[in-house]
């Protein structure tokens, strides 16, 4: 598994990219998508070091806005997504979204699962 980046919950994407230019600088910066199967407006951004932040309004997070949660969860790359599923779950992972396309990484799998950190995003590298 490989850090890809981390998902923050926010009510409007683009106030949050305003705030987080406050912080920190953004040198990449992909389109707006809506995913209908993840229920989400999404966009990836790439601050000057190199990490990568989602971020995720809609109904997919609506519970941890409100709450006024913004961390959400950690992505990471993996080779195989249904033999690292079979290996987390094996070490008390629970499957919170089985595999399936997301629009913004050109229809990658990704499935959702609880660990004992919180929830961690598995992004297919293929």
């Amino acid at each position: 598994m490989k850090f890809h980046h981390i998902g923050v919950a926010c009510k409007n994407i683009d106030e949050e990219i305003a705030n987080i230019s406050k912080i920190h600088t953004i040198t990449k910066q992909t389109d707006k998508v809506i995913d209908a199967q993840q229920n989400a407006e999404l966009l990836l951004l790439t601050l000057a070091d190199g990490t990568n932040m989602e971020l995720i309004a809609g109904k997919q997070v609506e519970t941890f806005v409100k709450k006024n949660i913004t961390y959400y969860h950690i992505c990471f790359e993996v080779d195989d997504i249904l033999a690292e599923i079979d290996r987390l779950v094996a070490e008390g992972a629970f499957l919170v979204s089985p595999p399936k396309p997301a629009v913004l990484f050109g229809n990658r799998l990704v499935a959702f699962l609880n660990v004992s950190y919180g929830l961690i995003e598995l992004l297919n590298s293929n």
